[in-house]
């Protein structure tokens, strides 16, 4: 017997006494101690046992596949109390046969304060598995397909790249319910990829990619499974003997080389459909399993199936999105106007969430008096309907900004009003500037628009806010009269005009944020411009921040200062 030394000792020693095989498990389910006899039973010493869940070691179904926990009754007096008992489990031993077993399980008190539930178990002599070499021939439980469909449609929500899902797929159904599965899919533009052909060996899942890649088009008349499939009409039973005939396509003769490579001798093709169309298809087979499918499978792997297309839609409309986003986007950054007495650096990281794209963004641009306009702006709101605001508001500022000659407040109370007519826009933040140089000075005006306080750094590393100049944000006061500030730029200044995806933090305050900020560019102050922009974004940008940030950093740099 080996098991925990201390006031169990006295228990531990009587079941060592008994005839037949003997653990106890702690309330987690993990064995504590086992007696001799349950070391020769299960073929594992001691030492192997101790200190594993009991469950997950030990209990199989009579197909050697891992019990699912809700069907495990001894589980349920672990966990609940209890004395159970019966006469139709099976036990993995540890040279990987299985142990038919008459079990008891109930409560014991072991001493100190501690409790433990004490299983007996002895084996049930040469009582025969069932027939079937998996619990997908055919007969799965109804529980057991309940668990299978659950179990799809988990992994597969759980992401939305489409690879990585359809790589889930695979891992479910292989080897579980086939040997093989085969993937083809039919993209945006009808030609046909074979996504995936995986077989089990063992445990592990391998692709086989001498078998993927393209594949011919699909044929209207085709009456073979997989074009039929492809087509949406109908799942189909196919074989080694489908293709022994002319082939009808050139699909069929891909499919022949398929069936010649894997030596599957039964398969099902089911569609992929989704709620616009059909997808692709599903094959599994079977080459090393005896059963063939049969016709009972067939909603099983149906009712997979549509999981899966589901999820491929979903999928690939955000893909979609993220694309046309990501477009979106790159048009619409701007070129910076280069100047001999300015440098400038932008930074746009768009968010995790490729649908928020879109919503913050910057400008610079030259007017027609030399001066240069400077912007950065944030539209409500993180989808596509931001973007085509931004877009606008961006177009419209430019506009006024070019045709008038006129301060920043008088821009952007236009600007307010216009946003009225943008069915896009409801609010935005926005700070809008000018860098006017005159008799070697350089004067910065701006406004500001409920947006994040632009940041001034001089060469010598001292860091402030430029406070000045505040009004509301867009959208909510179109009437309203908008201050102006100004302030003298110093050579080798930095002015830093950026959004709120840099300074923001669900664990810290604003202001925590806005120091962290400050701190960060009075260090980096003395750096080269382009250094000083990526490690500002680098240090600044909290952690937990999943916003878009838009970064534009000016450095003031007159002709005669180096």
């Amino acid at each position: 017997m080996r098991g925990p030394d201390g006031p169990q000792e006295a228990v531990v020693r009587t079941l060592d006494t008994l005839g037949t095989g003997a653990c106890l498990a702690d309330e987690q389910g993990l064995i504590v101690a086992v007696n001799t006899c349950g070391e020769r039973l299960l073929a594992r010493p001691a030492a192997d046992l101790v200190g594993r869940d009991a469950h997950e070691l030990l209990h199989r179904t009579s197909c050697g596949e891992p019990m699912p926990g809700g069907r495990c009754r001894i589980r349920d007096t672990i966990l609940g109390g209890g004395t159970q008992q019966g006469e139709d489990e099976w036990l993995e031993r540890g040279d990987g046969t299985l142990l038919p077993v008459g079990w008891l399980a109930t409560p014991c008190d072991i001493g100190a304060g501690s409790s433990a539930t004490l299983i007996l178990f002895h084996s049930a002599g040469t009582r025969k598995r069932p027939v079937q070499q998996s619990p997908a021939d055919g007969r799965l439980s109804e529980l057991d397909r309940l668990a299978l469909l659950a179990e799809t449609t988990t992994l597969l929500t759980s992401t939305l790249d489409i690879h990585e899902g359809l790589r889930h797929l695979i891992g479910l159904v292989v080897p579980r319910i086939a040997d093989w599965a085969v993937i083809d899919l039919i993209g945006e533009r009808d030609e046909v990829r074979r996504f995936a052909v995986a077989q089990a060996e063992g445990d592990i899942v391998v692709f086989r990619e001498d078998l993927q890649g393209p594949m011919p088009p699909v044929l209207q008349e085709s009456l073979m499974p997989l074009s039929r499939a492809l087509r949406g009409v109908a799942s189909s039973f196919a074989g080694p003997e489908t293709y022994q005939g002319p082939p009808d396509s050139g699909i069929a003769v891909e499919q022949r080389r398929l069936f010649e490579a894997t030596g599957m001798h039964s398969a099902i093709v089911v569609p992929l459909r989704s709620l616009h169309g059909v997808l692709g298809a599903l094959t599994l087979g079977r080459s090393d399993q005896p059963e063939r499918f049969a016709a009972m499978d067939i909603a099983l792997l149906e009712d997979i199936a549509r999981r899966a297309g589901l999820a491929l839609e979903n999928a690939r409309l955000y893909q979609r999105q993220r694309r046309v986003a990501e477009t979106m986007q790159r048009h619409l950054l701007p070129k910076l106007p280069r100047s001999p007495d300015r440098g400038m650096a932008v930074r746009y990281l768009p968010a995790p969430d490729a649908s928020h794209v879109g919503g913050d963004w910057y400008d610079a641009f030259t007017l027609t008096d030399g001066a240069t306009a400077l912007a950065v702006g944030d539209v409500v709101g993180h989808d596509l309907e931001a973007a085509a605001g931004m877009a606008q508001l961006r177009n419209m500022l430019r506009a006024y900004a070019v045709s008038q000659q006129k301060p920043p407040s008088k821009i952007v109370e236009w600007l307010d009003q216009a946003t009225l007519g943008i069915a896009e826009v409801s609010m935005a933040t926005l700070v809008f500037a000018r860098m006017t140089e005159n008799a070697g000075q350089c004067e910065l005006s701006w406004t500001n628009a409920g947006h994040p306080p632009p940041l001034l750094v001089t060469r010598e590393g001292v860091a402030r806010y430029l406070t000045d100049g505040q009004g509301t944000l867009l959208g909510v006061m179109p009437e309203q009269v908008r201050p102006d500030a100004t302030v003298e730029l110093a050579p080798g200044a930095t002015l830093i005009l950026y959004t709120d995806g840099l300074i923001e933090s669900r664990a810290r305050s604003l202001d925590e944020g806005m120091d962290r900020l400050s701190r960060h560019a009075a260090v980096l102050a003395h750096n080269p411009l382009e250094v000083f922009t990526d490690e500002l974004l680098a240090r600044a940008r909290p952690p937990d921040n999943d916003d878009d940030v838009a970064l534009l950093a000016v450095r003031y740099m007159p002709g005669w200062f180096s």
